[in-house]
């Protein structure tokens, strides 16, 4: 089975203010339109047979209606989508419960959209209730300097050095804008990175430097449609890091295995 590892989409009522914003946020221009249906469309165009669609709750109130969105996406066999929290949100333990009642595999947080720290300590419980339970997936990175972004590669890190056990993943090839980090921050533990954002961005030679810094199966397909679509990602995963069929082929599969498909 083919994976996309990082996808979003949105109602049809909100998709195009929400590209918007991510087009303003990130200063270029999204692929997709952001709604199911062109999505579904962008995977089939590149022949792969599932994606995990993120979501994150910017604000405390938006956790639930977030969530529900969730589990409605989570009812089409294209899909496997990921729930999310807010560290202000109150009632994230029975949230936990209804995710899980509702078999949920996963979590999205994007510690810069929620305008938290990510290794503040005001998470560590939540970290802990989910440790074993969810995969994690973790925005990394952004326009800032690690000492001034709250998901740097040495936040990660602090993460992971603080739950072991947490089956997490460094989303961007372990932070995006922050690759010359990545190395020195994240050598070492134990977690996967995704793909996503990151191949139109990076200079061939810090990708592969961080191609060859850690093992191969920590490394996951993601297209971050609607900013990016999974044709185009697969392609400059041959032309920039010289990515055989096979090995194509494998990272699509990872994501697959990880999920428990």
């Amino acid at each position: 089975m083919r994976i996309d590892m990082h996808t979003h989409a949105f109602h049809t009522k909100i998709a195009e203010k929400a590209v918007k914003c991510l087009e303003s946020h990130y200063k270029f221009p999204a692929h997709g339109k952001g709604t199911v249906e062109d999505l579904i469309f962008n995977l089939d165009q590149a022949k792969i047979d599932k994606s995990c669609v993120f979501t994150a709750a910017t604000i405390p109130d938006q956790v639930v209606l977030a969530n529900d969105w969730a589990i409605s996406l989570s009812e089409n066999p294209r899909f496997c989508a990921f729930g999310t929290l807010h560290p202000d949100y109150p009632g994230w333990e029975s949230e936990l419960d209804r995710l899980e009642k509702h078999s949920i595999k996963g979590l999205k947080f994007h510690a810069d959209f929620q305008k938290f720290q990510l290794d503040s300590k005001k998470m560590f419980p939540i970290y802990e209730a989910i440790s074993g339970k969810f995969i994690v997936i973790f925005h990394i990175g952004d326009v800032f300097h690690p000492d001034e972004n709250p998901s740097s590669p040495q936040k990660f890190a602090n993460v992971l050095r603080n739950f072991p056990s947490l089956t997490a993943i460094a989303a961007h090839c372990g932070g995006y804008s922050h690759w010359e980090w990545v190395k020195e921050a994240l050598s070492g533990f134990n977690f996967y990175m995704d793909t996503s954002s990151t191949l139109s961005f990076i200079s061939d030679r810090l990708l592969n430097e961080i191609f060859n810094a850690f093992p191969e199966d920590y490394f996951l397909f993601g297209s971050d449609y609607p900013l990016g679509d999974p044709v185009t990602e697969l392609r400059l995963l041959k032309e920039k890091a010289k990515f055989s069929d096979d090995k194509i082929d494998r990272l699509l599969a990872r994501g697959a295995k990880l999920l428990g498909l």
